[in-house]
């Protein structure tokens, strides 16, 4: 006897998807980085690998929910980093580290633009 799945509708789908819990509850204290990067001409590979080698020590901090580099998908120039901090706090002290201090060394050679601002969690 074949078993037969129960079909999915429209209404089962919208309601599933709107019942998920995300995978991890940010805390009231959570801040949210959005971090527009445009590199000067001729920079990319040079931005995108000194944001790279900031990945590993920035995501073992204390405090770094969501530390995430993205490049645009159509192809322009560009990156962005998308960083979740349990406070404001947690991301000041990442601004003090090591390789956050180089990296504000060097940045300034190879950005045309920088486009920073702090979220927080609605719902």
């Amino acid at each position: 006897m074949a078993i037969r799945k129960k079909s999915v509708t429209r209404k089962n789908r919208a309601h599933s998807a709107d019942s998920r819990k995300p995978a991890a509850k940010l805390l009231k204290s959570a801040v949210t980085l959005v971090v527009m990067l445009r590199p000067r001409e001729g920079k990319q590979s040079l931005l995108e690998a000194e944001l790279r080698a900031l990945l590993i020590p920035t995501r073992r901090e204390d405090g770094c929910m969501t530390y995430d580099l993205h490049r645009n998908a159509d192809g322009a120039s560009g990156l962005f980093l998308h960083e979740v901090w349990a406070s404001r706090e947690h991301h000041h002290l990442h601004t003090l580290t090591p390789h956050f201090l180089r990296w504000d060394a060097r940045k300034d050679s190879l950005l045309a633009s920088r486009e920073v601002t702090f979220w927080s969690l609605l719902a």
